[in-house]
């Protein structure tokens, strides 16, 4: 692991910055770096995944139907796309999305907290009322009552669920 303490930060321009690169070795997957930056001033955070080989776009399907698959491991690039379709949810790419390692629930987890946000900060009464439904919804999916569908759409080819159960295939890429 590689560290550099102190630098610049891009957004509160102390140097309070820390990068860290590091190396790994996923099984079925193969060797990946990962990338990481933190500001301790502004909390300014930035995380990517990337593998060591080119692969090709892809487009991961995978299903969960009981709370086993919840510890189904997850690449996830910060090019990526998340959906679940079941439950009209998506977490598109942009300049504050971050990759990261993870599992199922800590996928989910992930959807939990930007509803929990999006809750707090509307005045909107039927948003609220949206979001509740919508938290209750995986709160069923992480207890195995209820069963979803997660689909990674990524261009770079660095996001997959490392399980049998995954369905890829080539993602086709709009020009």
């Amino acid at each position: 692991m590689e560290e550099l303490k102190n630098q610049e930060c891009p957004i509160c321009h102390k140097k309070t910055l820390n990068l860290r690169e590091e190396e790994k070795d996923i099984p079925h997957f193969g060797k990946v770096f990962l990338f990481s930056m933190n500001c301790s001033s502004c909390k300014y955070n930035v995380s990517d995944v990337e593998s060591a080989e080119v692969r090709d776009p892809v487009k991961i399907t995978f299903d969960i139907n009981n709370e086993k698959d919840l510890n189904v491991k997850v690449i996830k690039s910060s090019s990526a796309s998340v959906r679940i379709p079941n439950l009209r949810m998506d977490v598109r790419p942009g300049p504050a999305s971050i990759g990261f390692i993870s599992n199922i629930e800590g996928l989910i987890n992930r959807f939990e907290e930007i509803i929990k946000k999006q809750k707090e900060d509307t005045e909107d009464n039927d948003a609220r009322k949206k979001a509740k439904n919508l938290l209750k919804k995986l709160w069923k999916v992480k207890s195995g009552s209820e069963k979803v569908k997660i689909i990674i759409e990524d261009p770079s080819g660095n996001s997959a669920i490392m399980s049998d159960k995954a369905k890829v295939e080539k993602l086709k890429v709009k020009k």
